[in-house]
């Protein structure tokens, strides 16, 4: 663990916006982040992400052994990992001169996770996905609007390298754009069946490993994410073990029908993958 793991004291009172994943004009998730949170309890946290109305990143001093923790929080409340904020902390210790080493450990409410920089790109890693069948997959179409004839022939699965995510499978990248869920039914549902969000997919191209998604958090203030690395993990393990895709590098693109468009590389190594993707820094203001 290095000894100094939290950055000076002069970005004590600064939240930084880093946009992640973007792949194109308008696209990425921004992600506020405060690199010097010691001094912020949860209610504050929660506060930062309310005002900015975006997944947020705390960073704290580190524990079990790890040279850094992480908070997350969204409008709403805690979340215990977040794929794009860590990926846009580190990639952002590291643009401000503040990373020790240029792989580093991680503490969050779902475990431990690696991130390093490599040629100035910044990868977190997730461990191997797990994935169960939905038991009742005609609730999950009810609310996305969706008739069993627009799935593929896989199943319906509550999938997790962290966050639980329903994966649904469909048949074109028409139908995923133009879903138009009932999101008032969208929390209950997610309760019923465990999940954190709902995150419909289209194969772009399998042989190459490139699919298209979106998602639809339970419960986070919002009604849409333009990218969700978390759920880009589940979803490559998922295609990885159904044979939906014999390649070792996945690529997801999101948030097209917002108007956002991002992508996300997943990549395999061995029983861990690794999340990568474009960040850059797009504002600075006072805590």
């Amino acid at each position: 663990m290095t000894s100094e793991p939290i950055p000076t004291r002069r970005y004590a009172e600064h939240v930084f916006m880093v946009n992640v994943f973007s792949n194109g004009p308008g696209g990425g998730n921004p992600a506020p982040i405060v690199v010097d949170a010691q001094q912020l309890d949860g209610e504050a946290m929660r506060a930062v992400a309310a005002r900015h109305g975006h997944e947020s990143a705390f960073v704290m001093p580190g524990r079990d052994g790890c040279d850094y923790q992480l908070r997350f929080f969204v409008p709403n409340h805690e979340m215990e990992m977040c794929g794009h904020a860590t990926l846009g902390t580190i990639w952002l210790l590291d643009h401000l001169g503040e990373l020790p080493q240029r792989t580093v450990s991680i503490a969050t409410l779902s475990g431990p996770v690696q991130a390093r920089i490599d040629d100035g790109q910044a990868s977190v890693s997730q461990s191997r996905g797990r994935s169960t069948d939905v038991d009742d997959p005609a609730a999950v179409l009810d609310v996305l609007g969706l008739r069993p004839s627009d799935l593929l022939d896989y199943p319906v699965v509550n999938a997790a390298t962290s966050r639980v995510k329903t994966l649904v499978p469909l048949r074109s990248i028409e139908t995923l754009n133009g879903l138009r869920p009932d999101f008032a039914r969208i929390e209950a549902l997610c309760d019923a069946i465990g999940s954190t969000g709902l995150y419909p997919f289209a194969p772009v191209d399998p042989d190459t490993g490139a699919f298209s998604a979106r998602q639809f958090p339970r419960s986070s203030g919002y009604p849409e994410d333009a990218a969700t690395g978390i759920a880009a993990a589940a979803l490559a393990w998922s295609a990885w073990d159904l044979g939906l895709t014999s390649t070792h590098r996945v690529v997801i693109q999101q948030g097209e029908a917002m108007g956002r468009p991002s992508q996300i590389t997943v990549e395999c190594d061995g029983d861990r993958c690794w999340l990568s993707g474009h960040a850059e820094l797009i504002g600075e203001t006072p805590l």
